[in-house]
């Protein structure tokens, strides 16, 4: 079965093939996105749920191909067993915004001395996750990102919302970090011992 997911904003893709698969006997399907956040995604998808993924670069599109049913060599190893979180990630926490509290000017300040108190304290996360207004801190804020790099280069994973950065027309000013999907969050939900949303 071929799914045209292009076009398609996150978690789009995963659900189209979610309802296909859940509608099928053990089979493989493809999936056709734009974008590599999307592939990734797949591919975390199939993993949570015990599948195989492929994924191969198309010109400007990626294909996905997930196998339910089969064990397909090593990556079926890999997939998370039932037991439960690992709890090995430590924390993740999600920023969901530019500014804390309701006053915008003192919240972005309050945001650069949490950031600041972070890194010289070396009290870090395992991974950052910025969302809605949060992705501004990661590409125009000029304070906030030297800070995040530095964070960044003690070990800590950054990601800000593909969607997030499309919807504020910031995909192209990135300055730290990846571009990350929900995906991120419903699989830190299980595989990290604490979940903090600031």
């Amino acid at each position: 079965m071929l799914i045209d997911a292009r076009g398609k904003a996150c978690p789009g893709p995963v659900m189209m093939a979610d309802d296909a698969l859940s509608k099928m006997e053990p089979g493989i399907i493809e999936v056709i996105v734009d974008n590599e956040e999307a592939s990734l995604n797949l591919q975390g998808y199939a993993a949570q749920n015990g599948m195989t993924a492929e994924a191969t670069r198309q010109g400007k599109d990626w294909k996905v191909r997930i196998v339910k049913g089969y064990v397909c060599g090593p990556q079926a190893a890999s997939a998370p067993s039932a037991a439960g979180p690992s709890q090995e990630k430590g924390i993740l926490m999600i920023i969901g915004t530019d500014s804390l509290g309701k006053d915008e000017v003192l919240g972005a300040m309050l945001m650069k001395g949490f950031l600041e108190t972070m890194k010289v304290h070396k009290q870090v996360p395992h991974t950052l996750f910025f969302l809605n207004a949060g992705v501004r801190l990661t590409t125009m804020n000029s304070e906030t990102v030297p800070l995040l790099k530095d964070i960044e280069a003690m070990g800590v994973e950054i990601y800000s919302c593909g969607t997030c950065l499309k919807h504020y027309d910031l995909e192209s000013s990135l300055q730290v970090g990846r571009r990350g999907t929900t995906n991120h969050i419903v699989e830190g939900l299980q595989d990290f011992g604490k979940v903090v949303w600031i």
